[in-house]
């Protein structure tokens, strides 16, 4: 049998190190799905909707840093992958994209599931090309596989059937890609990186993704420069943990001593992040040294003193010798204590908790935390299970935090955790899922999980509502309204389906129940928490504007006669106040 187009497709992509393809099969993708069926080198994950399956290779590809391929057919199937897309467009991660085409015959006769996959994926995309010659193979694969993975993010490759199953010429059908570069900032700006933190009286830094594998380097310099440390949310995980100076984080999400750190130290290191809520961050009076190794990102948030390209760790290793030691003189020390005050008001809810009911979803989160492997990979719904996530759950150098923390879109924590169960087998993969996220998305793969006797566990807060978005709408000063729902029993759901089903009411079963949880294997496993609906999260620093908004909602609560509302959210959050 001669080679096929499809065929020299597979061969390229293994030899990228693509060893799994997640998807739905469909008539315009069948000369490729067959080809990898001969190929025998790549798992194909038969997922039941392809935007639950492009969420699983974004957190797969994230963890691993290994190229992840995903399909779907003509039409209908490549437009649920566009939300996952722009996930790994944010992201950063390589994902290749098989998306089903036309037969070139048919191509702009507005046939059925006709699109023109340029148009259609100019905004989710970091490179599109469309085979309508066997001729192009070699480099359109070339090209989509090396921009996915040297630029971050999907590439799509779109191949009409007829085009698929052609014989192929030919070529050398081999993928060999460059190695990444990890290269520190300039000598002219290390020195002034230097002169600016010698002449400070204090320093303060701020880390985000960019500091993964620079724990040690960003901690010495701390240390060297009695600064405190704050992250965002996707630096927490690499920053906090065996951290003397951690001070927690800023924004909404905030806690603990961060706020502060930020705005009154003379000099702001920003290490590797993008924090896109500028609020948050110092305007005047801190002079800020931003360090990333994409310059596009400098000074796009916050005018800085000193934009300076490199990598974090590179960058800090390089300049650890050339600042000069400074004492605490005090500003260290309150940040830190802060941060402190925050954990032990924090343990309101949390040592108590079994005494508190309905159930807290600080209780909840801080009992997984401590029942969790060290090595545990935890995957977060964007939506209040983030804010759990973020105050309540320890990482280390072996825990990680993923979610759709640019993005943001719904529904990615139960994907998520089945995409790196499969790159991990038999580690602990944990869904803090959102009751809206798991129904939209997570629900119906369950069955996938199910078939694939995978040990994913979900952790659903069971509020009936769209809480997150029930607390935007009151910092704005609306009354909540369209955010509450019916839901089902899921554990009673899951147990149909095939999986464990684990309901918690009472607080007293919360560790019992979640111990159960992450023991069980064999298959997926929901545990349905109904947590407490009127819990709110206080951040460190309340902008006056957030505290109008929800002084705003009350007042308007009370006159649409829901003074209930106003009165139990109140009851239930005394102890934040």
């Amino acid at each position: 049998m001669s080679r096929t187009v499809a065929d020299g497709l597979w061969e390229m992509l293994v030899s990228a190190g693509v060893r799994r393809c997640y998807g739905i099969v469909g008539d315009a993708l069948n000369p490729v799905v067959d080809a990898m069926r001969r190929n025998g080198q790549v798992d194909f994950v038969h997922v039941r909707n392809e935007e639950f399956g492009v969420f699983a290779a974004v957190a797969e590809a994230k963890l691993t840093g290994q190229p992840v391929a995903v399909c779907g057919t003509a039409g209908p199937g490549v437009a649920h992958l566009v939300n996952g897309m722009l996930d790994a467009l944010k992201e950063k991660v390589p994902v290749i994209v098989l998306a089903g085409d036309t037969e070139t015959g048919l191509m702009d006769t507005d046939t059925v599931e006709e699109l023109n996959p340029y148009r259609f994926f100019a905004s989710a995309a970091v490179y599109v090309g469309r085979l309508v010659s066997p001729d192009q193979l070699r480099t359109v694969v070339t090209s989509a596989m090396t921009a996915a993975v040297t630029r971050g993010g999907p590439a799509v490759v779109a191949l009409p059937g007829d085009v698929a199953a052609a014989d192929a010429r030919k070529d050398d059908y081999e993928i060999r890609l460059p190695r990444p570069v990890r290269a520190p900032a300039c000598a002219e700006d290390l020195a002034a990186m230097a002169e600016m933190i010698n002449g400070s009286d204090t320093v303060a830094v701020f880390g985000g993704q960019g500091c993964a594998g620079a724990h040690a380097e960003v901690t010495a310099l701390a240390g060297k420069l009695s600064a405190p440390v704050g992250y965002s949310l996707k630096g927490k995980q690499f920053l906090e943990h065996d951290n003397a100076n951690a001070v927690g984080m800023t924004g909404l999400l905030g806690y603990g001593g961060c706020h502060h750190a930020l705005h009154h130290a003379d000099v702001l290191l920003m290490l590797g992040t993008d924090f896109p809520f500028s609020d948050f961050l110092p305007h005047r009076g801190t002079r800020i040294i931003q360090v990333d190794r994409n310059p596009e990102r400098l000074s796009r948030r916050v005018p800085v003193a000193l934009g300076v390209t490199g990598d974090v760790r590179a960058t800090v290793s390089a300049l650890l010798p050339l600042v000069e030691s400074k004492p605490d003189g005090g500003f260290l020390t309150r940040c830190v204590e802060e941060t402190e005050r925050f954990h032990r008001r924090a343990r309101q809810y949390t040592d108590k908790g079994p005494r508190i009911s309905p159930i807290r979803p600080e209780y909840l989160a801080a009992t997984l935390s401590d029942l969790a492997d060290d090595d545990a990979l935890f995957f977060a719904d964007t939506g209040t299970p983030v804010i759990w996530a973020a105050r309540h759950i320890k990482y280390g150098p072996e825990r990680r935090l993923f979610g759709s923390f640019s993005w943001a879109s719904m529904a990615t924590a139960s994907p998520g955790a089945f995409g790196a169960q499969l790159a991990f087998p038999g580690r602990q993969t944990i869904a803090l899922c959102g009751d809206g996220g798991f129904t939209m998305l997570g629900l119906g793969d369950l069955l996938t999980e199910v078939q694939r006797r995978l040990p994913v566990v979900h952790i659903v807060f069971n509020n009936s509502g769209l809480d997150f978005v029930k607390i935007e709408q009151q910092e704005a000063g609306f009354v909540p309204f369209g955010t509450d729902f019916a839901n089902p029993d899921f554990a009673a759901v899951a147990e149909a389906m095939g999986a464990r089903g684990i309901r918690i009411e009472d607080p007293d079963d919360v560790e019992d129940g979640l111990a159960a949880a992450l023991a069980h294997t064999g298959g997926p496993v929901v545990v349905d928490v109904l947590v407490d609906p009127y819990a709110l999260t206080v951040p460190a620093h309340v902008p006056a504007r957030t505290a109008a908004g929800f002084t705003l909602s009350a007042a308007r609560q009370v006159l649409a006669g829901r003074l209930d509302d106003v009165i139990e959210t109140a009851v239930h959050n005394a102890r934040l106040i």
